[in-house]
């Protein structure tokens, strides 16, 4: 059995942590797709953040497994939210470096 590409698993993680920051900065995924009816609810928005936050730990995971490096496409706060695995709101306010009032 042929073993995943480094290209290959690159080319997931930034495309999954894509698809996280765009749930941060409260744009269009590919989730909102599936789910045109609840773009209405405000749940939505928190819900599909923890979709993405946990495909993109689905992949580093993965990626950790099979020993392909995943931390170059990160800052290092942001590995540390990503090593942590869990979701809140200092991950949101911080995921970028600084306080999002600040932007």
């Amino acid at each position: 059995m042929q073993q995943p590409s480094s290209e290959f698993f690159a080319e997931k993680l930034q495309q999954s942590k894509e698809q996280f920051e765009r749930t941060i900065d409260c744009k269009h995924t590919e989730f909102d797709d599936l789910y045109p009816y609840m773009n209405e609810q405000p749940q939505f928005f928190w819900y599909k953040r923890y979709v993405a936050w946990q495909d993109l730990l689905t992949i580093v995971r993965m990626a950790e497994e099979l020993d392909i490096d995943w931390q170059y496409q990160f800052q290092n706060s942001q590995i540390s939210f990503i090593k942590n695995k869990v979701l809140d709101a200092k991950v949101l306010d911080e995921w970028y470096g600084k306080k999002r009032t600040e932007a």
